[in-house]
């Protein structure tokens, strides 16, 4: 009986129409979250947006139990990371209830839109792969903090006296030149007015810009793109790969032969 009752939500969890339905429920979510940021909306209509929040925050919950149900176990449904995103969001929503909590709730509640990466599988794939360049990354931040603070200990020291709101303490030269390598109104607004007062100070921010902007960042987008490719590579292998495949298992077999004969023959 208990095994009917799983394979029946494990049917229901996999079918494409109650993926769709959840997915049609999460935009509604959306724009419910979106309309209550208008003020004079919200308060004409509370009580219907009170009722809305509870209904599809029941329903996400009937949605969970149905695909933990569904799961062969509790230990293979939590082990899957996204499983464990989408019942901690869904879960806060029942147990942070009260006054002290209305801010983190109301956070938390945003965040159910992000419940449509884990139900989408396209958007679900290229998560994990830019999650894949997190290690591959560890490197170059380290090289782009050493560069962020050299560059801010030079502006400090040069340009404390004559741009104190930019390059006052390190601190505001940090943000002074993150604002730079984002290129918004660098020129305008951070390099005009030093030049004006220290003719020389181009060099800081063109070469500034020439290393953080067109290489470092470069290396960022390169590292992404070449984890992405891997793991379109991985999920939709190519007919070289496939048998590049099979060619590897054929010699692990002719392997596992070789040694077998060998050790009939001692």
């Amino acid at each position: 009986m208990l095994e009917k009752i799983r394979q029946k939500c494990a049917r229901l969890s996999d079918h494409p129409g109650f993926t769709s339905i959840i997915i049609g429920l999460i935009l509604l979510n959306a724009v419910l979250i979106g309309l209550e940021t208008y003020t004079y909306i919200y308060e004409e209509f509370i009580t219907w947006f009170f009722i809305a929040d509870q209904i599809l925050l029941w329903i996400f919950t009937i949605e969970i139990l149905i695909r933990l149900i569904g799961s062969r176990s509790l230990k293979l449904f939590f082990k899957e990371p996204w499983n464990m995103f989408d019942f901690i969001i869904v879960a806060s929503g029942h147990l942070l209830v009260g006054g002290h909590y209305v801010t983190v709730l109301r956070i938390l509640r945003v965040l159910r839109v992000l419940r449509a990466i884990s139900t989408i599988p396209s958007l679900r794939k290229m998560v994990n792969a830019l999650l894949m360049t997190i290690p591959s990354m560890g490197t170059i931040m380290l090289l782009l903090t050493i560069f962020f603070y050299i560059y801010a200990v030079i502006g400090t020291t040069l340009y404390k006296e004559i741009a104190p709101e930019f390059f006052g303490t390190l601190h505001a030269s940090l943000l002074s030149l993150f604002q730079v390598v984002t290129l918004e109104s660098w020129a305008s607004g951070v390099m005009r007015p030093i030049l004006a007062e220290d003719p020389t100070s181009w060099w800081f921010f063109v070469t500034f810009i020439l290393i953080g902007t067109f290489v470092i960042f470069n290396l960022f987008v390169g590292v992404i793109v070449s984890n992405v490719e891997e793991a379109n590579q991985a999920e939709n292998p190519s007919p070289t790969d496939r048998k590049l495949e099979a060619v590897q298992k054929e010699l692990a077999e002719i392997k596992k032969l070789l040694k077998e004969q060998h050790s009939v023959k001692k």
